[in-house]
C-alpha cells in the first residue's frame, strides 16, 4: 500500500494498488443489485468530460459498503499529464449514520503544480475552493462534506541537483450526494477539480462541452 494512503480515515483509504481482490458488488449490472444503486451508475455513464479527460472503469474498494463503483481519470494536455484522480460511489441501503444517507462519493485528485506555489499560505484554501465551486456549479446537491488538502514539495541534491524542484497538490474529499440515484453532476464536478487543478482554463458561459471519442469513453463505466 502507499505511503500517502496509511494515515486516512477508512473511507480515504482507497487507491487501485489496495485492491487485491475485486467486490461481487461493481455496479456492473449484476442480477441483485439494488434499483438505486443501479440507477447510480447508469446516471454516471450520463457525465459529460471534456477532452482532455481520459477516464475508465476500476475495481471498487471492499468491505467499505455493500455495493460500490469506481472510475479513475487522467488530465492531459498536449500529450502531457497535469492531473489525475479517482471517484467511488459507495451505496449502503440500509444507510449509514457517519454518511447521514444512503450513498457517499469519495474522490482524490492529484496535478501538479509549480514549485513556487507550493510555499503559498493560500494554496491548500484555494484548492479547496476548487472542489466547493465545481459542486455548486454543476448543481451537485450534497451533505456532510468534509476532506484534506496536501501539498508535496520535493527538492533535488547532489548529482541530482541541476533537475530543480517538483512539487504537487493532492486532495482528497467526500461528501453524501442528497440527489441521488442522480449523480452525472457529481462525476462532472469531480472531473472539473482535475481540470483546474491541472490549469485548464475553464469553459466559457454558454459553450457546450463537446467531448471527442476518447473524452466520451471516459464518462463510460
Amino acid at each position: 500500500m502507499a505511503a500517502w494512503l496509511r494515515s486516512e480515515p477508512a473511507e480515504f483509504s482507497y487507491g487501485g494498488s489496495m485492491v487485491a481482490r475485486q467486490e461481487t458488488h461493481q455496479g456492473s449490472g449484476a442480477a441483485g443489485e439494488p434499483p438505486e444503486f443501479t440507477a447510480a451508475v447508469t446516471s454516471m455513464r450520463e457525465a459529460v468530460l471534456r477532452p482532455e479527460i481520459f477516464c475508465e472503469e476500476m475495481p471498487a474498494p471492499q468491505r467499505i459498503a455493500p455495493y460500490a463503483t469506481a472510475l479513475s481519470a487522467d488530465v492531459t494536455v498536449d500529450d502531457e499529464e497535469v492531473a489525475t484522480g479517482r471517484i467511488v460511489v459507495l451505496h449502503d441501503p440500509a444507510g449509514n449514520d457517519t454518511w447521514d444517507g444512503t450513498f457517499r462519493c469519495v474522490v482524490y485528485c492529484r496535478a501538479e503544480i509549480e514549485h513556487s506555489l507550493a510555499t503559498d499560505p493560500m494554496l491548500t484554501d484555494v484548492g479547496w475552493t476548487w472542489l466547493t465551486d465545481a459542486l455548486a456549479a454543476h448543481g451537485a446537491e450534497h451533505t456532510a462534506l468534509s476532506g484534506t488538502v496536501t501539498r508535496v514539495a520535493t527538492e533535488s541534491y547532489g548529482t541530482m541537483a541541476g533537475d530543480g524542484g517538483s512539487a504537487q497538490l493532492e486532495m482528497r474529499a467526500s461528501w453524501t450526494p442528497t440527489d441521488a440515484p442522480s449523480l452525472a453532476a457529481h462525476v462532472e464536478a469531480w472531473a472539473e477539480l482535475m481540470c483546474t487543478a491541472g490549469g485548464l482554463e475553464p469553459v466559457p458561459d454558454g459553450v457546450a462541452v463537446m467531448p471527442s471519442r476518447r473524452g466520451q469513453r471516459g464518462a463510460t463505466l
